[in-house]
């Protein structure tokens, strides 16, 4: 089995290929190369762990190809050869970035020393980033709280499934925690040491989202200013979870179907295909069957990617959770608002369980947000319960019902779900109007996240780009 995969540039030849021999022997593989050009080519198209680059190159300067490797993954760490007269170029070097380097002429224990000391470094800043990810997932979800009968078998499910490199379909209503199960599976699972990289299909245009999965060369289209990886090649060894693909459009599944059925991809504007080792997991609140039919979504990728299907009910339908939901999102507010906010009257409570939830745990979510916002008491009254229930802790509420006022005086009372969408949709115009359709400050100005900002203007069919003011060109 290979340690690791080491790229190797040295213009001398004797030595490029003793390093290779002796590396190769030592259980690495190897990609050696006196060529700058090649290797920076290499480096974006696989995956190394380390590289090794001589400080003084014919054609070059050892620490710009350096540089340019850090540009194109700041994670795989450089050694640098160098000679005893260049020794203060070399320290040089690793203010940098450098790794370490190593002086020629040079023992091949010593360099194998520095190797394994080099990936065991990366292995462990790896795994302070690993600890740290789990860390926030445990303070954003505690655990995943499943009392009825329904969660406690997709939980079991994916128990069983975390271990395996299937393929998993998940679907369920917008709100029933789809990402939420898909990250469980990957924490699970042998992968976890490894990236877990989400994107949300419906969140981008098609010009870009085959950007976004395979990356692109330089040059490739207008301002593709350089080369980028892909979340492809970003998940690699991991899991990629791929959003709503109900949505992704037809010519983009296609190339989806390929990377699933060979594990490799070509980047947008390169002739050479990258190998990728990804679980992808998906997930759609549309029913991809009848999208089969209706022609919108391929059947060959639909059987591709429906290997594990799971199916997360809506909250109405496992009310049995809503209870301990409740007094997880009651601890989590009351501490983030320094509020000691105990429970709920018998009357707020009933309120809550006899509701449909539309919005599913993320609706319920803002309902208790927003009633812990809102409250004096150390409990929360049905007032506060049933103000939550119309849409959350959006800040467009006190303007709601202020319109819901306006609309009463005018004889013209309108029911205040369909008050409060009619606000929130010209809100959203407003927005887009002022930053001319940039979604990242229509976002900031709304306080939002992005892709929550994204969720609202597909609830409202909404374009971005629509409000974006024409270019004015001259006249030919």
């Amino acid at each position: 089995m290979s340690k690791g995969r080491i790229l190797v540039v040295d213009d001398n030849p004797n030595l490029l290929e003793l390093i290779r021999m002796r590396l190769e022997s030592a259980d690495f593989e190897v990609t050696a190369t006196p060529d700058e050009e090649k290797a920076v080519t290499a480096l974006r198209e696989q995956l190394f762990d380390l590289c090794i680059v001589d400080l003084m190159l014919t054609n070059g300067d050892g620490l710009m190809l350096m540089e340019q490797f850090r540009e194109i993954n700041p994670d795989v760490p450089t050694i640098i050869l160098t000679a005893h007269g260049s020794i203060e170029n070399a320290v040089d070097a690793m203010r940098r970035g450098a790794y370490s380097y190593v002086t020629k002429p040079f023992e091949p224990a010593d360099l194998l020393l520095q190797i394994e000391r080099a990936l065991e470094n990366r292995k462990l800043n790896s795994e302070i980033k690993r600890l740290k990810d789990i860390l926030n997932e445990r303070f954003d979800f505690a655990n995943i709280i499943a009392r009825s009968g329904k969660m406690r078998a997709i939980l079991d499910v994916v128990g069983r499934i975390a271990k395996l490199d299937s393929t998993v379909h998940i679907q369920g209503d917008s709100g029933t925690g789809k990402e939420l199960i898909a990250k469980a599976i990957h924490l699970a699972s042998d992968r976890k040491d490894k990236p877990f990289v989400a994107l949300n299909c419906a969140a981008l245009p098609e010009s870009l989202l085959e950007s976004e999965l395979f990356g692109h060369e330089k040059g490739a289209f207008t301002g593709a200013v350089k080369s980028t990886r892909g979340l492809f090649t970003q998940a690699h060894g991991g899991t990629l979870f791929l959003d709503e693909i109900g949505d992704m459009p037809r010519a983009t599944q296609s190339k989806l179907l390929r990377v699933l059925q060979e594990r490799q991809f070509y980047p947008v504007g390169s002739e050479v295909p990258v190998e990728v080792d990804v679980r992808v997991i998906v997930a759609t609140n549309k029913d991809l069957e009848e999208q089969v039919r209706k022609g919108l979504f391929r059947d060959d990728l639909f059987y591709r990617i429906h290997v594990i299907p799971i199916y997360l009910p809506p909250l109405r339908e496992r009310k049995d959770d809503i209870m301990p939901l409740v007094e997880h999102f009651l601890k989590k507010y009351s501490e983030h608002m320094k509020k000691e906010v105990k429970g709920l009257t018998p009357e707020a409570l009933r309120k809550l369980m006899m509701h449909d939830w539309p919005g599913n745990v993320r609706e319920l979510e803002n309902t208790i947000e927003y009633a812990v916002a809102m409250t004096q008491n150390d409990i929360l009254t049905e007032d506060f319960v049933l103000q939550g229930k119309s849409g959350g802790g959006t800040p467009e509420r006190g303007a709601n019902i202020l319109q819901e006022r306006v609309d009463e005086s005018s004889g013209g009372l309108r029911p205040l779900k369909d008050a409060r969408d009619a606000f929130e949709r010209d809100y959203l115009i407003q927005v887009l109007s002022m930053t001319e359709g940039n979604v990242s400050q229509a976002a900031k100005v709304a306080g939002k996240y992005r892709a929550d900002f994204y969720d609202l203007l597909k609830k409202h069919d909404l374009k971005a780009h629509e409000f974006k003011k024409p270019k004015l060109g001259l006249p030919n």
